[in-house]
C-alpha cells in the first residue's frame, strides 16, 4: 500500500549556501561566566561566545552574490557617487518617494528628521513607541503619544493587524493638543515593541484620510516594510493576488516620507536613509546630514555599501525571498506554541517574542522578567536573545519613574539567510528546556543604568 501523502509539503530556502562561518559552544561553566561578566545583559556578551545569534536581525542578514558582486562596484568618490545615484533611483522605484538623504544606518535618518519637523512642546502619535524613535523626537523636544489599538497590548490576542492605530484615540490627540502642535504621526511597519505586528492597508488609508484633512503629515518607519507587505498579501481580504512590491508601493504611497534602516529588509550589514517627497523638507534635511553624517551623496555610507543596499532593496521585495523569511520564523513560533510556551500571537515578522509575564508568573515586572529570561536561555545553550520589556521601556523623561509597558517580552530574532531549520531546533528545544525548569529562574536588580538607551548597556545581578 502506497504511503499517504503529507497533509503540508515541505518547502525549502529560495537560496543555496556559498560560504560559511564556524560556531562553537562554549562549554556551561564558560557560559556562566561569560554571562556574569556581561552583567546578565545579553548585549554584553562577545560574539565569541555566543553559539546561535537571535539577538537582532539589525545587519545580522547574509548577503547575497549580486550584493557582494555589487560591492566591488563602489564608487569611492567623495562627491557625487555614482552608487548614490543608483540607490537614489532604486528608492523611487521601489518605494516611490522623490528625495533621498542616506544615512550610516536608520536612528541617523530618525535623527534627521526628528530635528526638521520637531520643535519644543510637539506631540508626535505613532502605532507604539520604539526605542530609537521616540529618544530622538524628546530630544528634540517633542513627546510621543501611543495610539496602537489595544489588542497589541495583549500578548494572547490573535487580531491579524495589531499594528493597526486606532482612529479614534489619533481624533482624540488631534482635538486635545491641535494639528498645528502635531509635526507628524509616526507610523511603523511592522510594530517591533508590539511582536513584529503588521498595520493593515485599510488602516493606513484611513490614517492618510484623517491626517490629510488636518494638514498633519505621516512619516512612515519603513524598516520592515516588506514583511508588513508579506502579512497584507496573506491576512487582508483582497490582498492575496498582489505582489509584495504592489504592496510595498501602496503603503509608501500613503506617506509622506520614510525613515530606513537598511540593516534590516535590505539585506546589508551598515546603512540607512531618509526619504521624502517635500522638497522644503529636503533642502533642511540634506544641510542637516552634512553636519552630521557626511556629504549628501553618502551620508555615511561608503559607495559600495550604498550598492549593497540598492541590490538588496530589490532583494526585499521578491515573493519567494520574504515566503521563506517569515516561513523561518512562522517554524520556530509553531513549534513553541505546540509545545504551549507562551509567545506573542499572532506570530510576528522578524522573530518569536516570549510572553515573559506568562512565562515566569512568578516574578514580579519590577525585577525584570525578560531580562532574566534572555540570560537563561543564553545559560542553557549559548543561544542568544534579547529583552522587549520594562528595560527596553526606560524612564520617563519628566518624573524619572521607570515605564511598565504591559508587554514584557523577550525577543528570538531571526537573521536574514543565516539560519537552518536545524539551528532553529536547537533554539526551540533551548526554550523548552528553559520553559520546563522556569520556576528555578530568578529575578535581577539592575546595578549600573546609563542615561540613554538603558537596555544596550546596563548591568544586573541576580537577586537571592
Amino acid at each position: 500500500m502506497d504511503p499517504a501523502p503529507p497533509s503540508r509539503r515541505s518547502w525549502a530556502e529560495p537560496f543555496k549556501i556559498k560560504v560559511v562561518e564556524p560556531v562553537r559552544l562554549v562549554s556551561p561553566e564558560l557560559r556562566l561566566t561569560a554571562i556574569r561578566e556581561a552583567g546578565y545583559n545579553t548585549f554584553l556578551l562577545r560574539s565569541q561566545d555566543v553559539y546561535i545569534d537571535l539577538l537582532t536581525d539589525s545587519g545580522t542578514s547574509a548577503m547575497s552574490d549580486r550584493q557582494w558582486a555589487g560591492m566591488m562596484l563602489g564608487d569611492e568618490a567623495y562627491a557625487g557617487s555614482r552608487n548614490f545615484y543608483h540607490l537614489e533611483e532604486t528608492v523611487r522605484s521601489v518605494y516611490g518617494y522623490q528625495h533621498l538623504i542616506p544615512t550610516h544606518q536608520g536612528r541617523g535618518a530618525e535623527h534627521i528628521i526628528s530635528r526638521v519637523l520637531i520643535k519644543p512642546g510637539n506631540i508626535i502619535p505613532g502605532n507604539m513607541y520604539f526605542t530609537t524613535t521616540r529618544l530622538h523626537q524628546e530630544l528634540a523636544g517633542g513627546s510621543f503619544i501611543d495610539v496602537i489599538i489595544p489588542e497589541a497590548h495583549d500578548p494572547a490576542s490573535e487580531h491579524p493587524f495589531k499594528g493597526n492605530v486606532d482612529l479614534g484615540k489619533l481624533e482624540a490627540v488631534i482635538g486635545e493638543y491641535g494639528a498645528s502642535r502635531i509635526p507628524y504621526v509616526s507610523i511603523a511597519a511592522t510594530v517591533n515593541m508590539a511582536g513584529g505586528q503588521p498595520i493593515s492597508l485599510e488602516n493606513l488609508r484611513a490614517v492618510r484620510e484623517l491626517t490629510r484633512g488636518h494638514g498633519i503629515r505621516v512619516i512612515l518607519d519603513a524598516t520592515r516594510v516588506a514583511e508588513n507587505a508579506y502579512f497584507i498579501q496573506q491576512r487582508e481580504p483582497g490582498q492575496q493576488g498582489r505582489t509584495i512590491a504592489e504592496i510595498v508601493r501602496e503603503t509608501c504611497s500613503l506617506t509622506d516620507g520614510c525613515t530606513m534602516s537598511a540593516k534590516k529588509d535590505a539585506l546589508v550589514n551598515i546603512g540607512g536613509f531618509l526619504a521624502v517627497n517635500d522638497w522644503d523638507i529636503f533642502e533642511e534635511a540634506r544641510n542637516i546630514v552634512v553636519i552630521y553624517e557626511g556629504l549628501h551623496t553618502y551620508g555615511g555610507m561608503a559607495g559600495r555599501d550604498m550598492e549593497a543596499v540598492a541590490i538588496g532593496l530589490e532583494e526585499s521585495v521578491d515573493d519567494e525571498h520574504i515566503r521563506a523569511r517569515v516561513g523561518q520564523v512562522l517554524y520556530l513560533g509553531e513549534k513553541l506554541r505546540a509545545w504551549g510556551i507562551p509567545i506573542v500571537l499572532p506570530i510576528g515578522g522578524h522573530g518569536i517574542f516570549l510572553d515573559a509575564k506568562a512565562f515566569l508568573p512568578h516574578l514580579d515586572q519590577s525585577v525584570y522578567p525578560a531580562q532574566a529570561l534572555a540570560a537563561a536561555i543564553y545559560l542553557d545553550s549559548g543561544v542568544r536573545t534579547m529583552e522587549r520589556g520594562i528595560v527596553s521601556a526606560g524612564r520617563d523623561k519628566d518624573t524619572g519613574l521607570e515605564y511598565r509597558p504591559k508587554l514584557e517580552l523577550v525577543r528570538v530574532t531571526i537573521p536574514r539567510r543565516v539560519y537552518t531549520q536545524a539551528h532553529m531546533d536547537v533554539v526551540a528545544e533551548s526554550i523548552l528546556a528553559v520553559y520546563q525548569e522556569r520556576s528555578n529562574v530568578r529575578g535581577l536588580r539592575m546595578v549600573y543604568e546609563p542615561r540613554y538607551l538603558r537596555f544596550f548597556q546596563a548591568r544586573f545581578e541576580p537577586l537571592g
